[in-house]
């Protein structure tokens, strides 16, 4: 008993110490928040006459909301001080409570004081950046000339559908220029007319199109490589096509390798002839796949071949093996539920949950072997949950009868042992509950 009394007293006490230390850390939050507001307002302020009421307009709200919840937090402190004697709990509540509110107003204030920063730097380095713009677009106009002239020649040599992806690119990089500088002006007036939101909104679209510009002219420039580097890998592919259509009568057959053969040809027939504007990159996707069809028919005609596809009644006849192991497992689980463990139980619910998809399995070809397989697995599982149930019941079952001796019936050893006991109890098992058993046998 004094040892009980020493623990209860060991634990107040350190539910003391803990609340002690949350009334301090309450405290402490509170004068942190409370000076973070008042310096978040003094940068809300000089960010107000460098940027303007608009920019600054998402901060403002922010600190109206962290004072508005910060009030309650003062609130609570107070009424952890007046003069109304609280209980522990209330101390408690109260004081986790001012510690979030002042967690939640200083991460917001955080969030909204770097987003204003981000603000602040954009419009104090804008000087630059236009400048900065202002160089890209000349580089790029001077660009535009040489793409116009190398889309040009390279149009004698490839397709208009090999064409659409730069053909219009040196166009499109023209306007992006004019609309970068013009983005450019924009930013300059906004800025003198004291519009920074606008001035930057300007300047970041100005940016962006040069950016996309130089993306336009540089695949110009990439164009001619990665055509002929198409044409290379073309080649290739249409010589192994045709290795892999001369190499067709040693290779198994099948109705899919002879529809596989035929598209593969009818791919190298639609090539373009030498000489003429061609299409690498879409010539070469169209034979690419027709070779990988003809490939993966043969490996499934080699496959079948190897390994011949069940007939439907070989399918049945496993399905009806697996049946008979299940009736057998289900059998014996159900008429001695009160032994039977969860491992046997696990076995026998995995196979009856396989075995309800085998026969929509059957019919379809591509599908059968799967049915197949599931069919022996699903005689396999109750195979392992039977015999799983027999060891449970071996292990339980008496080595003597009713009312035995040596304590293991209900005879002179006292009690209900592991002995007739056990027989009634794997009987009702799962049919008695709470303690029926215990009655029945009193």
């Amino acid at each position: 008993m004094a040892g009980f009394w020493g623990r209860r007293k060991r634990e107040q006490e350190e539910l003391q110490a803990q609340d002690a230390d949350l009334a301090r850390r309450a405290e402490q939050a509170i004068v942190a928040a409370d000076e973070r507001i008042r310096t978040s307002a003094d940068e809300l302020a000089f960010a107000s006459a460098e940027l303007g009421d608009d920019m600054t307009a998402d901060f403002r709200a922010a600190l109206d909301a962290v004072r508005t919840h910060m009030g309650e937090a003062f609130q609570l402190h107070q009424l952890n001080h007046d003069e109304i004697p609280d209980t522990a709990e209330e101390l408690r509540t109260r004081n986790a409570r001012i510690v979030q509110l002042c967690q939640w107003a200083e991460d917001l204030i955080d969030e909204k004081s770097a987003a204003i920063a981000d603000a602040v730097n954009r419009v104090r380095n804008a000087p630059q950046v236009v400048a900065r713009v202002r160089a890209d677009a000349a580089a790029l106009e001077a660009r535009v000339p040489q793409a116009q002239s190398s889309i040009d020649r390279l149009a004698t040599r490839y397709s208009d559908a090999a064409m659409q992806r730069i053909a219009k690119s040196a166009e499109e990089a023209a306007q992006l220029v004019v609309f970068a500088n013009h983005g450019a002006d924009v930013f300059e007036r906004r800025r003198d007319a004291g519009r920074n939101q606008e001035a930057v909104l300007a300047l970041e679209t100005a940016t962006e199109a040069t950016r996309r510009a130089a993306s336009l002219l540089d695949a110009v420039d990439d164009f001619e490589i990665e055509a002929l580097r198409a044409e290379s890998t073309l080649a290739e592919v249409v010589a192994d096509s045709r290795n892999d259509l001369a190499a067709l009568p040693s290779a198994p057959g099948s109705p899919a390798v002879s529809a596989a053969a035929a598209a593969l040809q009818q791919a190298l027939n639609a090539l373009a002839p030498a000489g003429s504007r061609t299409d690498p990159f879409g010539e070469l996707t169209r034979l690419r796949a027709a070779n990988t069809a003809l490939d993966a028919a043969i490996a499934a005609a080699r496959y079948r071949a190897e390994h011949p596809l069940p007939t439907i009644e070989a399918v049945q006849h496993a399905l009806d093996d697996a049946d008979r192991q299940l009736g057998i497992a289900r059998g014996l689980v159900e008429g001695h539920r009160g032994w039977i463990g969860a491992d046997a139980r696990t076995r026998l619910a995995e196979a009856e949950r396989l075995r309800v998809d085998v026969p929509s399995l059957i019919p379809a070809e591509e599908t059968r072997e799967q049915a197949l397989s599931t069919a022996r697995r699903v005689a396999q599982l109750a195979a392992e949950a039977l015999q799983l149930a027999q060891h449970d019941i071996d292990r339980s079952r008496p080595d003597q009868g009713w009312g035995g001796g040596g304590g293991n019936g209900w005879g002179g050893g006292g009690g209900r042992g592991s002995g007739g006991g056990d027989i009634v109890s794997g009987v009702l098992g799962g049919l008695v509950i709470g303690g029926l058993l215990g009655d029945i046998f009193d």
